[in-house]
């Protein structure tokens, strides 16, 4: 496909490997948005600044949002979430990303006392869900693939929560008009999460969890995964979109 040069770019940041934009990526590569990724735990460096980008998405990964020792690029993501928002750049952070957004706009982030949260979860719609230009269009109960140690424990001042479930209770939150956090992985489906599967489960399973149940019911979700969450992936990059014809 040929790229147009005046095509909106979008930073990408990820933060190891096995944690790719996936679905979402797809999504906005159809939209004619131009990623450019960046794998800071290769020691690739982050622009610092967003100027001559339309939009920040920030993926998941296994660092704490606030393990700036052992990821020391953190604090500079959270520089550019906050930049984000403060210009209106069109943000989505996913699980740690959107851990990052809510600890970088002062919102609190803890490890979950239950243990991890894995597999398909069913989640509720929030009323400002209605009308969201994001969230709008999820469905009551859809299914959203896990898989996180942490979680938001409190949204920044003035975040607008969307979706919530049974056993975390901040799923899909909006700061400001163009900026979204999201603890689940929108971008995934059974391969991926088989994947993590393979590499963290054996500590998920000593601390109560079951790996294999959670693949098989990621696996059974897909049908409903692959309608809901590539649409809002679709109007996100449609927000950027509008961002860069202002």
């Amino acid at each position: 496909m040929t790229t147009h040069p005046d095509a909106p770019r979008i930073l990408v940041i990820q933060h190891e490997d096995g944690t790719g934009p996936g679905l979402v990526g797809a999504e906005t590569d159809a939209a004619g948005l131009v990623p450019h990724l960046v794998h800071p735990w290769r020691g690739e460096a982050l622009p610092a600044t967003l100027t001559g980008y339309a939009g920040l998405l920030v993926l998941g990964g296994a660092p704490g949002a606030g393990d700036d020792e052992t990821a020391p690029w953190l604090p500079a993501v959270r520089a550019l979430v906050r930049e984000a928002v403060g210009t209106g750049v069109p943000l989505l952070g996913i699980c740690l990303g959107g851990q990052l957004t809510a600890l970088a706009l002062g919102g609190s982030v803890r490890v979950r006392p239950r243990g991890p949260e894995i597999g398909a979860v069913p989640l509720r719609r929030l009323p400002a869900a209605d009308g969201d230009p994001v969230f709008g269009s999820v469905p009551d109960g859809a299914p959203a693939a896990q898989w996180h140690w942490d979680e938001i424990a409190e949204l920044p001042p003035g975040a607008v929560p969307l979706l919530t479930g049974a056993d975390c209770v901040h799923q899909a939150f909006r700061v400001g008009p163009r900026a979204w956090g999201v603890q689940f992985h929108p971008e995934v489906l059974g391969a991926a999460v088989a994947d993590w599967a393979r590499s963290d489960g054996p500590a998920a399973a000593r601390a109560g969890a079951d790996p294999a149940a959670a693949v098989a019911s990621v696996r059974a979700a897909e049908p409903e995964l692959r309608e809901v969450w590539p649409r809002t992936a679709r109007a996100w990059a449609e927000v950027v979109r509008s961002y860069a014809r202002r």
